[in-house]
């Protein structure tokens, strides 16, 4: 894909200025941020705030997350190419591109049409062929195509439900943003046979996830 070297470069210097030097070493994740067109995620009144070093709106209330976020979301998944993901929150599909490079298959849901649409156009671009999208209430999970390896929650939970935890294969792991409508901790939830480790990144502040097991005031 011919793209403008202005937004070459400006995704080169993201990765180097926002993303290398807050920490992100894994070098396959690296790569596919460098490789990745983040501008053709975003609104078109957004392209040359693509890579700035902050989230935007992609409508329908909700964000696309700042790039060190989905590298350090990414990275704490660690993948190797085998797994099979859930993501939860497809948004405009720029995450979703970045698990699909990484990974051996992809499902993603969305509840709002629309932007289900936009990211399915946005994805049908880079041709992308291991990603099922699919419209339905993420907080429950996908179990038609479960188990999966990884699970990657992209809006704030309160909780980590039972159902996705029995979707989640055994060693697989979780990471998602929890706890309350406008501040929650970056944690890593890997189920073990004895039960589940959990780990504490950092303080974050997602969009609310909606849904069975999101949030019902909304």
């Amino acid at each position: 894909m011919d793209e403008p070297i202005s937004l070459t470069e400006a995704r080169q210097e993201m990765v180097d200025s926002q993303i290398i030097n807050r920490g992100i070493s894994d070098e396959r994740v690296l790569n596919v941020i460098r490789d990745v067109p983040r501008h053709i995620f975003v609104q078109e009144s957004d392209i040359n705030n693509a890579y700035s070093d902050h989230p935007l709106p992609i409508g329908q209330g909700q964000t696309i997350s700042q790039p060190y976020i989905v590298a350090l979301m990414t990275s704490l998944l660690n993948l190797t190419g085998d797994e099979k993901v859930l993501e939860i929150g497809t948004g405009s599909g720029y995450q979703t591109a970045i698990l699909a490079s990484l990974a051996k298959e992809v499902h993603s849901i969305e509840r709002i049409e629309p932007l289900l649409h936009f990211a399915e156009n946005n994805l049908h671009k880079l041709g992308l062929k291991n990603i099922h999208l699919h419209i339905g209430d993420g907080s429950l999970g996908w179990p038609d195509a479960a188990p999966y390896d990884r699970i990657l929650i992209t809006a704030a939970a309160p909780e980590i439900s039972k159902d996705l935890l029995r979707q989640l294969n055994i060693t697989g792991r979780i990471v998602c943003p929890l706890g309350g409508r406008w501040r929650q901790t970056l944690e890593v939830w890997v189920k073990e046979k004895k039960g589940l480790k959990k780990e504490k990144i950092l303080p974050v502040v997602f969009v609310p996830l909606r849904g069975a097991h999101g949030w019902q005031d909304l």
